[in-house]
């Protein structure tokens, strides 16, 4: 996979397929590589562009500290690299932070936006926020990565049949950078661009695990700020839909994409 300087850092990008580029943002200590059921698929239709953000896979590990607008602008600057202005968008979990806040800076670049278990905020005000966040740094400081890994996988891949999507999360865990993970982690405490929402103009797709970190509630909330948004919730998932219900997720945001352009008529 090809690697690319952006600003200060070098970042690992893979372009699969042909057609309306269609970029995919990953989550907190994860890699573009977790995108394989999406980019199998959707490269059949579109161009599609998945990134390691700076931290993370095979991408640079600068020192921090990061922040979600930092990531915003190497996305920003790696597609202005690329030749791509107008895009389609998805992002899952930090991804998904990125994704919004991209879409709030450069309304006019977005085709679509597609939000995945993610939110435009991360409260980091009161005492239970704030010590689950120091719940798991004390993890990290004291057991280690791969403890970490451990800990979430077991709550993200719960079922016997899925210990193989258990044994890859913790692999990936297992090799992510310390430091980088705590500055990507640290990127988005107390960001909030919900006030700047109603700059979203292109069609927007939330999309919700029934039992993901936050309730289907709170994105129902938000999309109430955004003035074309659709909400769709996926049964039988926790917050990596990506990884445990990839068909369901592209039968989404496939009928999702079909639905932007121009000549669509629904059936």
């Amino acid at each position: 996979m090809p690697r690319t300087a952006v600003r200060n850092v070098y970042l690992n990008y893979e372009i699969v397929g042909q057609g309306e580029a269609l970029v995919l943002l990953h989550g907190l200590g994860s890699r573009l590589e977790d995108w394989r059921a999406q980019t199998a698929y959707f490269s059949k239709s579109y161009k599609v562009i998945a990134v390691d953000f700076r931290g993370h896979g095979h991408s640079d590990k600068p020192s921090g500290p990061y922040s979600i607008p930092m990531f915003a602008d190497d996305i920003l600057h790696l597609l202005d690299q690329l030749g791509v202005d107008q895009f389609h968008l998805a992002g899952f979990s930090m991804g998904g932070m990125t994704a919004f806040q991209l879409a709030v800076n450069q309304p006019q670049r977005l085709k679509s936006l597609t939000i995945i278990n993610s939110s435009p905020c991360v409260p980091y005000q009161t005492l239970s926020e704030k010590m689950t966040v120091w719940g798991r740094l004390g993890c990290i400081h004291l057991l280690g990565m791969a403890r970490l890994g451990k800990l979430i996988g077991r709550n993200l891949f719960p079922r016997a049949e899925q210990k193989p999507l258990y044994d890859e999360f913790l692999a990936t865990m297992k090799h992510n950078d310390v430091e980088a993970y705590i500055h990507s982690l640290k990127s988005f405490l107390g960001w909030d661009v919900t006030s700047r929402l109603h700059r979203l103009s292109m069609p927007v797709l939330v999309v919700s695990a029934d039992h993901d970190y936050t309730p289907v509630s709170h994105k129902q909330r938000y999309c109430e700020h955004i003035p074309n948004c659709q909400l769709h919730v996926i049964e039988d998932s926790r917050h990596a839909t990506p990884l445990d219900q990839p068909e369901r997720l592209n039968g989404v945001v496939d009928a999702f994409l079909r639905s932007t352009q121009p000549d669509f008529s629904p059936q």
